[in-house]
């Protein structure tokens, strides 16, 4: 279907035709009608489908129809991240270019003139809210924020917002809303968290999915079955066959992307990193750095694999394999966007064969398998079926000298208790002492946790 066959006013056709934007994507063709007739909306769809405008499209439209709406916020938008708030924010201002429609973006990690500027569109009343959820709060709770006109809650990637723990946060930003308005929440996912929101806060949806789809065919997707120390050996060797420009290393933990981003460092190659320790003012450094040419390479989380609007990465490397299939797709669909082809390689290591074995189930195809040069030492086998070994094939440390604790005793063996001489009784006594004061147990101060993004 292509846009103008929708009913959609001229101006919008006009900011499309601008950007060449000539056909409807399925998730913009089934829900824009629903949209522009007024009724709630829960749509399930991937990430780089076009949800964007097929919310926007009609939102503002309608908004654009209203000469009476004066100074009051017709629309919020909620975003999991600064990233997509931003990235919102620079389609509306596309889209909206040809109609009398304000927005405004509201995010954490601005400087005093950043928090300001954001105060003064909400006093103002921007047409347009599209804020995180935490920021927004900060806002209302000083007084100055009316959300009592808004006709359209959008929520986009609904399912990672509550991944991110918004759920209290959403729900008390929708309390501060209309009983009568169109809400409509976008996710790529919908387990059962995003149900029970959705049953709180829509009223009798239309309910529209998009099946997850696999990868374009012009990606070129392979694995290295490696051990974890020849990982980075690897990725070198990578660089060399493929190139070092355009390239975004998706690796599981901030830690790990520190580490990599120090090391490809030192081997003089122009990398940086980006994950949710950085501030606003430096990830947008960073990306701006990286979409100028500065940066040849992004060393990431997860932060990267959605959200973020970069048409032209040559390659993708999961430097560690996503936790599940979908994330393995929005990692990869960074790559081969706007029609052009692009690379996709995953490092496969022995914990994580299981986990990539379900990735291929998935896509219903084996993924090809590079093989790792002599010089660089032999890898693993790949065995990717389910181990029957439990905690997922490693055996278990013990304390007895890798005997089980708690072994049933043989057919025909009577169990023995185990004697105790006097060290060990006086050890034992000195032992619960030194863990109990006041009748408390004393806190392990030592244990620390790694936070992964």
């Amino acid at each position: 279907m292509y846009f103008d066959e929708l009913d959609l006013s001229d101006d919008i056709l006009d900011a499309l035709d601008a950007m060449r934007f000539e056909e409807c994507t399925p998730i913009q063709e089934q829900t824009i009608p629903i949209i522009l007739e007024g009724g709630d909306l829960i749509a399930c769809a991937q990430t780089g489908t076009g949800k964007t405008a097929a919310y926007l499209l009609p939102v503002i439209d309608r908004i654009a129809d209203d000469p009476d709406r004066g100074d009051k916020v017709q629309c919020l938008v909620m975003s999991p991240t600064r990233e997509l708030a931003q990235q919102i924010d620079r389609q509306m201002e596309g889209f909206g270019f040809f109609l009398p429609v304000s927005a405004m973006a509201i995010y954490g990690g601005t400087d005093g003139s950043g928090f300001a500027r954001q105060q003064r569109g909400l006093k103002m009343g921007a047409d347009v809210v599209i804020a995180t959820p935490g920021r927004l709060l900060d806002h209302i709770a000083m007084g100055y924020v009316d959300l009592s006109h808004v006709r359209y809650f959008i929520l986009d990637e609904a399912d990672r917002m509550l991944d991110m723990g918004f759920y209290d946060a959403i729900m008390q930003i929708a309390n501060q809303l209309p009983k009568e308005r169109q809400t409509l929440m976008f996710s790529a996912t919908m387990p059962p968290k995003t149900r029970k929101l959705a049953k709180e806060i829509l009223h009798n949806p239309t309910e529209i999915s998009i099946a997850v789809s696999r990868p374009t065919e012009k990606i070129d997707q392979s694995a290295f079955i490696c051990h974890e120390q020849q990982k980075t050996p690897l990725l070198r060797l990578l660089f060399e066959q493929v190139g070092t420009q355009r390239v975004i290393v998706f690796a599981s933990s901030k830690l790990k992307v520190k580490e990599l981003t120090h090391e490809l460092r030192r081997k003089r190659f122009k990398a940086a990193e980006m994950h949710s320790d950085l501030d606003q003012s430096r990830r947008d450094e960073v990306m701006h750095d990286f979409r100028s040419g500065k940066i040849d390479m992004l060393i990431a989380t997860d932060i990267l694999a959605r959200g973020i609007d970069v048409d032209d990465i040559a390659l993708v490397v999961n430097y560690d394999v996503p936790r599940e299939a979908e994330d393995y797709v929005h990692r990869i669909g960074r790559t081969a966007r706007a029609g052009a082809g692009g690379v996709a390689v995953t490092m496969v290591s022995e914990r994580d064969m299981q986990r990539f074995g379900g990735i291929e189930r998935f896509l219903g195809y084996e993924v090809a398998k590079r093989e790792i040069p002599k010089e660089y030492g032999k890898g693993p086998e790949y065995k990717p079926e389910r181990s029957d070994c439990p905690n997922n094939g490693r055996s278990k440390r013990t304390r007895n000298g890798g005997k089980p604790r708690n072994r049933k005793p043989n057919a025909g063996e009577s169990p023995q208790p185990k004697a105790e001489n006097a060290t060990q009784t006086e050890s034992k006594n000195n032992s619960k002492k030194r863990r109990y004061y006041g009748g408390r147990r004393k806190p392990n101060r030592d244990k620390a946790t790694d936070k992964n993004d």
